[in-house]
This record gives structure tokens, C-alpha cells and sequence, in this order.
């Protein structure tokens, strides 16, 4: 990692944790991990050593919480009027962009590594295949780091948090929607299986489900590195068109 992006890393890492919102954050993940794993997905009474009833919601969990965290990183850069002076460091564009995205993803991550509680508890009630629990971590990993850069690209078009936040979540939307089985079964009913299977495979669903699996197929890996680096070139177009401008 260069000097650059390290400077970025640190800059932003501590802006989340000099106010309480990084701390309402995390407290509001972990309730609602917490809830719809053993409340809303009837942990217990599915008499199984697993995690599905975890990973099940975290695609829908982060439509909204991962666009919460992303929504600020340019958006609020330009609403202070900070962002010239941020372009105006000696450091790369990208290297700036690439700080913030890796700040905020590692935030996202510390998220989601304090919900080890739960694989303790899935350990103590029985003999779960924590290879499979891994390989639900390594994708849950993946998926908010795709929807964070969607939602960084986002943030780059205007400096309206409220407007990137609505933004995020529309194009998020359909990345989970376009495969979820009601919208696939819809499909076929007018196009062919291999027209509705090629655009089942932008969805992030169908990507997630063989981590859920613990499959970690190379493709997979694949699919969301390129909506990540999509995404973050995106964003370095808008902001160097906001340089240029």
C-alpha cells in the first residue's frame, strides 16, 4: 500500500471514530444482525448447528447500512467545500479514492468481525462446518465491499447525502432483485433460460448464495472485484471531472 493511500486510510478511520456515530453504528449492526438471525430467522427453532439464518439477511441488511456508512465520503467533502483542498495533496486521485473506499471497508469489516459472538454460540450448541461459516464471512465481506463502492460512486455525483443514499440503494436494489427467484421466475415466462440466467448473473444474490454454500469459486471472487473496481473507476471519472471542472 503506498504512503498515499495509507495518509487517506488513517485520515478517514479516525474521522469515523471522533464522534458517536461510528459507535451508533456498530451498536445498530450488531442489533439487527442480532435480530434477524435469532428473532426473524428462527435460529433455535431450525434445530441446526449453522449460520444460515446469519448470512441469509446480510444482503438485505446492507441495502440500507452500507449506503448509511458511504453516502458521506465525497458527498460531504463537497458540501464543506473540502474536497479541492483534499485534491490539492501530494497524492494521486486514485489514491484517494482508494483510501476512503478501504477506510470505510475496514470499518464495514470491524462491523462484522464483532459478531463472532454468534459463532461462538453456534459452537457451543452443536458441531457446525466452520469451514462453511468462513466461506459465509469471506462473501459477506465481499458484498459490503461491493455495495460500499456503489455506494462511493454514488456519493461522488452530488453533495447531497440524502440524494447519494437513495441513489445507492436504487442500483443496489436491482444488483439483488435482478436474481431473487420471483424476478427470474417472472423472466422466463418471456425469455429464453439463457437470456434470464445472463442477467441473473449480475445479481449479487446469485454470487453470495455459493459463499452461503462455503464454495469459494474463483468466479464469484471474480464478479464482485469487478463491481468494486467498476465502481471505483466510475468514481474516478466523476472526480476528475469535478478536478477538471
Amino acid at each position: 500500500m503506498s504512503g498515499g493511500v495509507t495518509t487517506i486510510v488513517k485520515r478517514e478511520l479516525a474521522g469515523y471514530f471522533v464522534s458517536p456515530v461510528a459507535y451508533v453504528f456498530l451498536v445498530i449492526f450488531l442489533l439487527l444482525t442480532g435480530f434477524f438471525t435469532f428473532t426473524v430467522g428462527n435460529f433455535f427453532e431450525r434445530g441446526e448447528a449453522s449460520l444460515v439464518s446469519f448470512f441469509t439477511w446480510h444482503p438485505w441488511l446492507y441495502l440500507f447500512l452500507v449506503p448509511a456508512v458511504g453516502m458521506r465520503l465525497w458527498s460531504e467533502e463537497r458540501r464543506l467545500g473540502t474536497l479541492e483542498l483534499l485534491l490539492t495533496l501530494p497524492i494521486a486521485t486514485w489514491q484517494a479514492i482508494v483510501g476512503k473506499f478501504l477506510a470505510s471497508w475496514l470499518f464495514l469489516i470491524l462491523a462484522l468481525v464483532l459478531t463472532f459472538p454468534v459463532i461462538i454460540t453456534v459452537n457451543w450448541l452443536g458441531a457446525p462446518d466452520n469451514g462453511v461459516i468462513a466461506s459465509g464471512y469471506i462473501g459477506s465481506m465481499l458484498l459490503a465491499g461491493a455495495y460500499l463502492a456503489v455506494s462511493c460512486m454514488t456519493s461522488a455525483m452530488t453533495r447531497n447525502q440524502v440524494i447519494s443514499f437513495i441513489l445507492s440503494v436504487i442500483i443496489l436494489l436491482f444488483l439483488i432483485l435482478c436474481g431473487y427467484n420471483p424476478v427470474t421466475d417472472l423472466l422466463s415466462q418471456w425469455a429464453s433460460p439463457q437470456v434470464v440466467q445472463v442477467i441473473a448473473s449480475f445479481s449479487v444474490m446469485t454470487h453470495f448464495d455459493a459463499f452461503q454454500r462455503g464454495i469459494v469459486d474463483s468466479r464469484d471472487v471474480l464478479f464482485f472485484g469487478s463491481v468494486i473496481g467498476l465502481a471505483l473507476f466510475t468514481t474516478g471519472v466523476i472526480i476528475r471531472g469535478l478536478r477538471a471542472g
